[in-house]
């Protein structure tokens, strides 16, 4: 990304993308369309960001991952996943269609991205080596293993229209990754 931090015109630029998305599929929205909506002229845009595909990555980062970093830091795992859900479900209508975007630059992979960077911060990699000391399972590949699990688990919460509680689905979260694989899906061994 051009612009990492957060300014007037890229929050301008999301709004306009997200009423956008709501209307018409993301892979259809032009530049033109985001600008003049937004306010602002075509050169303004590419000042900020490269294409569309971009400031649906920034709307990510900035919507949803951003403000969590605090919970995260400070064990807040449970109030961190509840900020991202709720935040969803407060512009259902966009998530909804975001979804929709398929193939390179999908909402699916620029989540899961997001999630994996996110889900590497914080694991503990002493604790993994104890698990398990294997050169190929790295920090990367635990945190792409759960951030598919993960990513999987919210696409499929936003295609079904949300409907479960977000209370619920935080719940799940936390059951699921807090227990071992092996309680969760095993029967009486």
């Amino acid at each position: 990304m051009n612009n990492q931090t957060q300014n007037p015109i890229d929050i301008v630029l999301a709004d306009s993308l997200k009423e956008l998305a709501i209307i018409k599929p993301i892979e259809k929205i032009t530049i033109k369309e985001i600008t003049d909506k937004a306010g602002v002229i075509r050169p303004t845009f590419y000042n900020h960001f490269q294409d569309k595909y971009e400031l649906l990555e920034w709307i990510t980062i900035h919507d949803l991952f951003a403000p969590v970093e605090p919970f995260l830091s400070n064990g807040m795992i449970k109030e961190g996943i509840t900020y991202i859900l709720t935040t969803m479900e407060k512009e259902k209508e966009f998530y909804k269609k975001a979804i929709d975007l398929e193939g390179q630059n999908s909402f699916n992979e620029i989540f899961n991205n997001c999630v994996a960077k996110t889900v590497s911060k914080y694991l503990d990699l002493n604790s993994l080596a104890k698990a398990a000391n294997y050169p190929w399972l790295t920090e990367e590949t635990v945190a792409d293993f759960l951030a598919h699990a993960i990513s999987w688990i919210t696409i499929q919460w936003i295609k079904r229209g949300m409907n479960a509680p977000v209370e619920e689905l935080t719940d799940v979260y936390v059951k699921i990754f807090h227990s071992p694989i092996i309680d969760v899906v095993t029967k009486n061994i």
